[in-house]
């Protein structure tokens, strides 16, 4: 992706970052994984990543082709989706020549957690993306992934197409680290990673390039209409329609991100997104209710804003 196709598609769209649907046996789904694809596309959304909400993390090499189909015929229709590899170096090395058999414009390095250095995350991306012959995204999510003067020397060497940034702060606009990525890295390269709520802040106070967001596969109408405020400045409007997923994202902060907004989407019968593959598991029943109180409420909100809008 050039650097102005890739600036185009972070400014046009919320960055849906989706779970992934399954059957009961486990197989993917392909109706309803489409079904909530549609979904996205009506609220205006075109471009998403398929990376931790989707379990790419535990997802094996024996289905990873079917998976990369299924996402090329949906980029097909209009829109930019992104799958992601890794995070060992071994399963990123097996997945090249899978990739390759596919035009993705990007593909996004999930940050390993164990068992690695500085040093090695480096080696492991620069010959992954070398590999494969294209830019990747690299997602921070840790002090200890990435140093700021690493990230910008794989930019420098076009080794980096964009950067998911998810570090979690009490405060987002207390972020020495993120300040001092932004002072090696240019801002047009660096997205917020961790939905809606401290979108806002990152994008008003850091000049980050968009955002990725879980909570928008429910209401893509609003969080689109609150990537449009914040690009024109009304940040007052961007805080009132992010006031409306905080109910949501509080609980998947509280419980888990990845089985709450799986189930969520569930719940509020958008689609039946069945079993998280293992070594995840399905939200407990004992928080269906609060859950799925939520999840309506926020497909409910979008569906009124998108008549108004």
């Amino acid at each position: 992706m050039s650097k102005d196709g890739m600036e185009s598609t972070l400014k046009r769209s919320v960055i849906a970052v989706p779970p992934l649907a399954r059957k009961s046996d486990g197989r993917v789904d392909t109706s309803d994984n489409i079904r909530l694809f549609r979904h996205l596309q009506k609220g205006g959304v075109s471009t998403l990543l398929y990376g931790g909400n989707a379990n790419f993390y535990n997802m094996g090499l024996y289905e990873y082709a079917e998976v990369l189909d299924l996402l090329a015929a949906m980029a097909g229709e209009g829109a930019t989706v992104i799958p992601s590899a890794g995070p060992e170096y071994g399963r990123l090395m097996d997945q090249v020549s899978v990739l390759k058999e596919r035009n993705f414009s990007t593909v996004m390095v999930l940050p390993a957690s164990a068992v690695s250095t500085e040093e090695g995350v480096m080696r492991g991306i620069r010959q992954f993306a070398d590999r494969l012959g294209t830019a990747v995204v690299v997602y921070i999510k840790s002090e200890t992934y990435l140093r700021p003067e690493h990230v910008a020397t794989l930019v420098d060497d076009g080794v980096v197409s964009w950067i998911k940034y998810a570090m979690v702060r009490e405060d987002p606009r207390e972020d020495d680290f993120l300040r001092v990525l932004l002072d090696q890295v240019e801002r047009r390269y660096v997205v917020s990673g961790i939905g809606e709520l401290p979108a806002v802040v990152h994008l008003r106070d850091f000049g980050l390039a968009g955002f990725t967001s879980g909570s928008v596969c429910l209401a893509p109408a609003l969080s689109m209409q609150l990537l449009r405020c914040a690009q024109a400045g009304d940040w007052t409007g961007a805080f009132r329609l992010r006031e409306f997923f905080l109910e949501l994202e509080g609980l998947r902060n509280f419980i888990n991100p990845i089985t709450v907004l799986h189930e969520a989407v569930t719940l509020s019968g958008l689609a039946d997104l069945g079993p998280i593959l293992p070594l995840l598991s399905n939200l407990a029943p004992q928080h269906h209710a609060r859950v799925r109180e939520a999840a309506i409420q926020l497909l409910q909100q979008n569906e009124k804003e998108a008549v108004l809008t």
